[in-house]
């Protein structure tokens, strides 16, 4: 509760006949003492409080007065208010004389019965000693809330600290716990424990040492601390440390022990497991020591061989790269290779009489044919690589490589193989095929960085013609994974060279790419499917070996002769005008009359002005429209009319959904004239 301050509490008076109680007010208002007149003893009564700093009343007026709520409130008030009361007597009329005011004792408790008439100083002396009555309270109550929070503050300290107290009364032999206390010793709360079942508790060869060291503290005053173990109804035993100090009485003899008491069962435990481990320490660290070196050394190893992996796949991406570049460059140096072969192709038609004209022509055309044979040779390159092919078996390959694959993925994911027992061996390239599936194992792993696992499986499956594949039957490997996975649109451009979606630094993004060219050369297929949050999965086809090994994958080159052919209207279609001259040039030789357009929207106009073209010979790369986008365009509107593509490139791009023949870059007239007679035959 608020303690009021004494100089604000009221005095409270009664004094309805006469004009004492105006009096007295005035008198106590002149020594700083605030007061309150009430007119009717119950209105004084009912309010009484804490407040009050004395109650005034006089012999007369509760003489006959109804005083049982006054001594219902007196005989209620809390342990430390004794509320002072002064009433004002006749001259004779205290307790010794008056039967009356001895009655008023026994109600009013603390009563001080005060004469009339009476001097003003003596009046105010009175006051002053029930305030200062009235204040000894109010201290007293300031002390007992402060003992009270600090025994709370104590009871927490010891919930928290899950110690239980006691207090031992040496005379007595009385012994005082807590509820806590009593918990430690195996006690239910509502139990008595006294000093005999305590020490029944004690387990037998711990009792002696306990009462030894009693004595000892209670002789020589010093501190109490010992380690016991006890023994519980339930029979199991509990090791409980028990602290404490002497009190001492107001003569300075030790009159009783207070002290706390917890349960050390645990450390005690654990000691008991460290001694234990201690002494097969030794042996432990060597042992462990050994196991260390082992696994430094198989670490060493492992990293040693995912560098070289490692190594291995950077320089694939980097052959790719350099692919894409020599590619580019040679395939724009083709197109001005076309132009020369075929002018010098007419001229040496033209001049093969002039003997000096035709070694000029001769070594001329040579030159030119070295930097087309040149050409050719960098667009391989850029195309596919040097290529073992040979009859491989998978299964094989893939156990193979089964420490590498767990040595690259970390120690946080899980590596899973579902694998046959027997499969088709495959036409396929064995190193390629290694470093494709480290390829494809490692992106997996950066996909899980928090981890998750793996998947590697085989299958066999016999498929349509598709797309990207032709019917036959083919070997898939697969690698899924739980990661990040991929939208939509990273799913589309996911094979795309340079596209990546790791950070800077951590990857080329030409793996999923150097694939693909990989399976496409082997005249398989890479199919990728993902979901973001899910996974992703990558399929590697590999078409199925015939019985015999073979040793490389044959040109897909035509070689049947054709009969020269003459007269046919073609609509020849490049945005190079320097080869479209060239070009022109030829099939007049030839003996064609040849229609011109620098793009795949004007030759779409001149096909529906000219009605009776024969053959539309096209570039393929050309801007915003391609040879093989003109193509589809055509065969809308002429399904018959025979359509023949000009490209550098030995196979058109993925994608290129078209069955057009191809005239490869640079041609002479006599290729024009053989696939014009193919064509057109």
């Amino acid at each position: 509760m608020t303690i009021p301050e004494i100089s604000k509490q009221n005095a409270f008076l009664y004094a309805p006949i006469g004009r004492d109680a105006q009096v007295a007010a005035s008198i106590l208002s002149e020594a700083a003492v605030p007061s309150i007149i009430f007119g009717d003893l119950e209105s004084l009564c009912l309010s009484l409080g804490d407040s009050v700093s004395f109650v005034l009343l006089t012999e007369e007026a509760i003489r006959n007065a109804d005083l049982k709520l006054l001594a219902s409130w007196v005989r209620e008030q809390p342990s430390w208010s004794d509320l002072p009361f002064i009433v004002l007597t006749q001259r004779g009329g205290g307790p010794e004389r008056n039967p009356a005011a001895a009655r008023l004792s026994e109600i009013l408790r603390n009563v001080t019965f005060f004469e009339r008439p009476f001097h003003a100083t003596s009046f105010v002396s009175v006051a002053k000693t029930a305030l200062r009555a009235r204040s000894r309270q109010y201290d007293a109550l300031s002390r007992m809330e402060e003992l009270s929070k600090s025994e709370q503050r104590l009871q927490t300290a010891l919930r928290a600290g899950k110690l239980g107290s006691w207090e031992y009364e040496i005379h007595s032999g009385t012994l005082r716990v807590s509820e806590e206390c009593k918990i430690i010793f195996g006690k239910q709360p509502h139990e008595t424990f006294t000093l005999d079942e305590f020490i029944s508790t004690v387990h037998s060869k711990d009792r002696q040492r306990i009462q030894w060291a009693i004595q000892d503290t209670i002789l020589t005053g010093r501190d109490y601390e010992i380690e016991c173990r006890t023994l519980r109804p339930d029979q199991s035993v509990h090791w409980v440390d028990m602290r404490a100090r002497v009190s001492k009485d107001r003569e300075g003899r030790i009159s009783q022990l207070v002290g706390v008491a917890s349960d050390i069962t645990a450390r005690k435990n654990a000691e008991k497991d460290l001694i234990a481990l201690n002494g097969t320490l030794e042996d432990r660290v060597a042992a462990r020591t050994l196991e260390l070196n082992k696994a430094h050394q198989s670490l060493l190893e492992q990293v040693k061989q995912r560098e070289m992996a490692e190594e291995q796949l950077r320089q694939a991406q980097k052959m790719e790269a350099i692919g894409h570049l020599t590619g580019g460059v040679a395939h724009d140096f083709n197109n001005l290779l076309m132009a020369v072969l075929g002018n010098l192709d007419l001229l040496r038609k033209h001049f093969g009489n002039d003997l000096k004209a035709s070694r000029l022509i001769n070594g001329a055309l040579q030159g030119a044919q070295r930097g087309a044979a040149l050409t050719q040779r960098l667009l391989a390159f850029a195309r596919r690589q040097d290529l073992k092919v040979e009859s491989i078996d998978l299964l094989d390959l893939i156990k193979g490589m089964n420490d590498l694959l767990w040595k690259s993925i970390g120690s946080k994911i899980h590596l899973k193989f579902d694998l046959p027992i027997s499969l088709p061996r495959v036409l396929a390239d064995t190193n390629q095929i290694e470093l494709a599936l480290l390829n494809l194992v490692v992106n997996s792993r950066d996909a899980l960085e928090e981890g998750g696992e793996i998947a590697i499986s085989l299958k066999a499956e016999q498929t349509p013609a598709s797309a990207d594949l032709i019917e036959g039957s083919y070997v898939i490997l697969s690698v899924t994974d739980n990661g990040q996975g991929m939208s939509s649109e990273t799913l589309k451009k996911a094979i795309d060279p340079f596209f990546s979606t790791k950070e800077l630094g951590k990857g080329t993004g030409l793996g999923l790419s150097m694939i693909h060219g990989l399976s496409v050369q082997l005249h398989g297929a890479l199919r990728l499917s993902s979901s973001e949050g899910v996974g992703t999965t990558a399929e590697l086809w590999l078409p199925i070996s015939p019985d015999q090994t073979i040793n490389a994958i044959p040109d897909d080159t035509a070689t049947a002769g054709s009969v020269k052919m003459s007269g046919f209207k073609i609509l020849m279609v490049d945005d190079d005008a320097l080869i479209a001259m060239s070009t022109v040039d030829m099939l007049e030789d030839l003996g064609h009359r040849v229609l011109e357009a620098r793009s795949g929207a004007q030759a779409l106009e001149i096909l529906e002005k000219e009605q009776d073209v024969d053959l539309l010979i096209t570039d393929y790369s050309m801007p915003k429209m391609t040879g093989a986008e003109l193509a589809k365009a055509v065969r809308l509107v002429k399904p018959d009319l025979p359509i023949l593509i000009a490209t550098g490139y030995a196979d058109l791009p993925p994608g290129t959904d078209i069955d057009v023949p191809r005239l490869g870059k640079p041609y002479t007239q006599s290729d024009l004239a053989d696939h014009i007679s193919q064509l057109l035959s």
